[in-house]
């Protein structure tokens, strides 16, 4: 989730899409839990989750740090944040805790320092990532880590190529790009962290993941429905088209289900401080 109220957040805050984003985090949990276990997240260990949505993600890290360490997630949504956290107590995960917080609007970063700050899809919705990032870095213990993980759109596509997929990206890529974002922050993560005076990464990361046409437009069909109100707000499309566009990824996918579809990359990037 994004962390800003400065910055517009193109997706829908729904019950809807906080399921999506659920159901994505379990897609790339296995991505992000490796380099959890990469970077050495022990017993005891605190940390913060930067954007941290429904939480996923602080569950991930609460099984490694266990009853002693202390897992802090913090979002502009205060709903969605108490929602997470209410969720997690209820799975057991008491050293968890949430707080509503924007990181664009205040220099320092509640709770810290932290043996790991991490953040995933947090600055590709941010115009201020480098400044974000900055105070990320600035939130981390003296021997702890920063980690970060961010997509690049830029690989979805399904093989042979498809127009109607084509056309929902443009759609996606035209609404992102008119409230800020950066569709592919991922691949820029180095010279981000250059920017917010981290320095070179220690290590790079990339997981990707490749689906059927027949699965894997639900995932763009459900990114577009929910960006339709920004994309109509912003004038990147009317309703009609952004309809047409969805009844022909439905369509197409159904007369090409086996065709093998490439998802956005989770690029990954890390830095011992």
């Amino acid at each position: 989730m994004i962390s800003s109220t400065s910055a517009e957040y193109a997706l829908r805050r729904t019950p809807e899409e906080y399921e999506r984003l659920r159901a994505q985090a379990r897609v790339w949990e296995a991505a992000t839990g490796r380099l959890l276990d990469r970077i050495g997240l022990a017993a005891g260990a605190r940390c913060l989750d930067a954007g941290c949505g429904p939480g996923e993600t602080m569950r991930l890290m609460a099984l490694r740090v266990g009853p002693a360490g202390r897992v802090t997630g913090i979002d502009v949504d205060a709903s969605l944040a108490a929602s997470a956290q209410e969720t997690l107590h209820e799975a057991g995960h008491r050293q968890c805790r949430t707080i509503a917080h924007d990181l664009t609007a205040y220099e320092s970063v509640p709770g810290g320092p932290y043996d790991l700050v991490f953040a995933r899809l947090l600055l590709f919705h941010l115009p201020e990532r480098v400044a974000v990032l900055r105070r990320l870095w600035n939130a981390v213990a003296p021997g702890g880590h920063l980690l970060v993980q961010d997509y690049d759109l830029s690989t979805v596509a399904t093989l042979p190529s498809s127009p109607a997929m084509d056309e929902a990206g443009r759609l996606i890529f035209g609404t992102f790009g008119a409230v800020g974002c950066d569709v592919r922050a991922g691949t820029s993560l180095p010279t981000l962290f250059a920017q917010a005076g981290v320095g070179a990464p220690d290590g790079t990361d990339v997981a990707g993941r490749v689906d059927s046409y027949g699965s894997g437009h639900r995932m763009v069909d459900s990114v577009l429905r929910s960006l339709m109100p920004a994309a109509l707000g912003h004038g990147v499309a009317t309703a009609r088209e952004v309809e047409s566009a969805l009844a022909e990824l439905e369509a197409d996918a159904t007369r090409n289900p086996d065709r093998p579809m490439l998802w956005p990359l989770m690029i990954g990037a890390w830095k011992k401080r």
